[in-house]
């Protein structure tokens, strides 16, 4: 991929700071395997800001950090292989990103006053409430209104694509997803 960000990467000491554990929890995490770590040349462990930031999601552990430039992206698709590979890939993009992933409409509902996302990536085609009426839902209500969704799908009509255009969303992206589209519409969140 183009235009990489640079990952930032933290010594246990840094990691503990921000995790408000001692270093020699850290260290125990990560030598059993809870928080994923990287190991230097010579032998030291270095975290990923992501890393760290999905370990305490997953914990509910709160982060000791000013978080105002993070970026937040709820992705909402009911094929949870394809969520799992988006909320791998778009930390990859830049560590101030934190993904939620939501499986149906209904969910994404909860997820959008709980997660307060920036952003949503939203799949067209689920059962129930479909990525047209969920869109409608947050773009009609003024606490979400601002929020931004981009739709994606197998899909790729011009019905469809004008249609989540027309209830807000701000682009609509085809399955299987360009990685350096995708980013570009993520970099503009950055700026």
């Amino acid at each position: 991929m183009s235009g990489k960000s640079k990952t930032q990467i933290l010594t246990p000491n840094q990691a503990a700071e921000i995790l408000m554990v001692s270093p020699a929890t850290v260290r125990l995490w990560a030598a059993k395997g809870h928080l994923k770590a990287l190991t230097t040349p010579g032998g030291h462990r270095r975290f990923r800001m992501s890393d760290i930031k999905s370990f305490a999601r997953d914990q509910a552990i709160t982060l000791n950090i000013e978080d105002d430039n993070s970026i937040s992206i709820l992705i909402v698709d009911d094929d949870t292989q394809f969520s799992g590979y988006l909320a791998e890939l778009l930390p990859s993009f830049d560590a101030r990103i934190s993904v939620q992933v939501a499986n149906d409409g209904f969910e994404a509902g909860k997820s959008v006053h709980i997660f307060k996302p920036n952003m949503i990536l939203m799949d067209l085609m689920m059962p129930s409430m479909d990525g047209f009426e969920t869109c409608k839902s947050i773009k009609e209500d003024p606490e979400t209104a601002h929020i931004r969704v981009i739709g994606m799908t197998g899909f790729a009509s011009q019905d469809n694509i004008n249609r989540i255009l027309g209830l807000g969303a701000e682009a609509c992206l085809t399955k299987p997803i360009d990685e350096d589209e995708l980013e570009s519409y993520i970099q503009l969140l950055l700026k």
